[in-house]
């Protein structure tokens, strides 16, 4: 079998669009989990301590499974990037729910599919997209634009809230190039447990010294942030990055990064729920929008391989 081959990806089926519900909804979830426990830690130190130890889990993983030669031959270097982007990520999260509502940052930070379509579109023969699937694509970024600039502002912080936002474009930014990095350098190949190690080291250790650095280190003990940083531990660092990275050595990433717009339907709807934050007739028509561009890109994608699977069988 030839590297080309072993290198090529599937397009989204059923298997995989369940998935992305699931992850979708944990994702969703994160953003309300930090607001809501910053009284009791700050979002940059809860995600630094997360980090730290999803990183012991998945390091006892990487060498229980004998996976330990894939942090040598040349892994290091890109590894040493996802790391700083995956904590830029964060560091943009946690400062931003500063000053903007969790349905906010959830809005901005899903704006990632779209740098790493671009990206891949450009670098990849095998990720270009049709011109159906550009405007699922563009309708999909102006749902969201839509449910921002109409509706999901209840608990901003007034003027304060475009920096917010902003940091939320940013995080959006660093998770997209943290993608094409994977795709574009040897670990592309290399377990997803490597791949999340080298991510979860880099959002510990710098974020931490942010921590330090800024004061950020008070903690006060509640119910809420056990739960919250359970939520986070578990969830967010261990299983959904374990589950995405799986998936992005099997599946197109263009395709499964438009399907993770549904993450911020997702996001404001805990945010209304948990966080009092208000819903507005204009996130509706923004989420329809979304719903449409998902349909458009990976509806389309699905029954051209279900057509040319029906067509090798008959």
């Amino acid at each position: 079998m030839t590297d080309s081959h072993m290198n090529e990806r599937k397009p989204v089926d059923g298997r995989a669009a369940l998935l992305m519900v699931g992850l979708c909804a944990i994702w969703g979830m994160q953003q309300t989990a930090l607001k809501a426990a910053a009284p009791d830690m700050a979002p940059v130190l809860q995600i630094s301590l997360r980090s730290g130890l999803a990183a012991i889990v998945i390091a006892a993983l990487v060498f229980l499974r004998g996976e330990g030669h894939a942090l040598r031959g040349g892994t290091w270097k890109p590894g040493l990037a996802i790391g700083v982007l995956f904590a830029l990520e964060y560091l943009f999260m946690g400062e931003g729910l500063r000053f903007t509502s969790a349905s906010h940052m959830g809005i901005f930070l899903y704006t990632a599919p779209i740098f790493t379509a671009l990206g891949l579109h450009v670098g990849l023969p095998e990720e270009r997209l049709s011109p159906l699937q550009w405007l699922g694509i563009v309708t999909a970024f102006a749902g969201v634009a839509v449910s921002f600039l109409g509706g999901a502002s209840g608990g901003a912080k007034g003027d304060s809230a475009w920096i917010g936002d902003l940091m939320g474009i940013g995080a959006g930014a660093s998770w997209g190039a943290t993608t094409l990095t994977l795709r574009f350098s040897k670990l592309s190949s290399a377990p997803s447990t490597v791949t999340t190690l080298y991510q979860l080291l880099g959002a510990f250790v710098l974020l931490a010294l942010l921590a330090l650095a800024t004061g950020q280190t008070a903690i006060r003990p509640t119910p809420l942030l056990g739960l919250s940083f359970a939520f986070q531990t578990i969830g967010v660092s261990l299983v959904s990055l374990l589950v995405w990275f799986g998936m992005l050595r099997v599946y197109l990433a263009s395709r499964l990064g438009v399907l993770s717009f549904m993450t911020p339907l997702f996001g404001v709807a805990f945010g209304v729920a948990l966080l009092g934050e208000r819903l507005e007739p204009a996130f509706i028509a923004g989420a329809v929008m979304v719903i449409a561009g998902i349909l458009l890109v990976s509806g389309h994608e699905m029954f051209r391989a279900r057509q040319a699977r029906r067509a090798v069988a008959g």
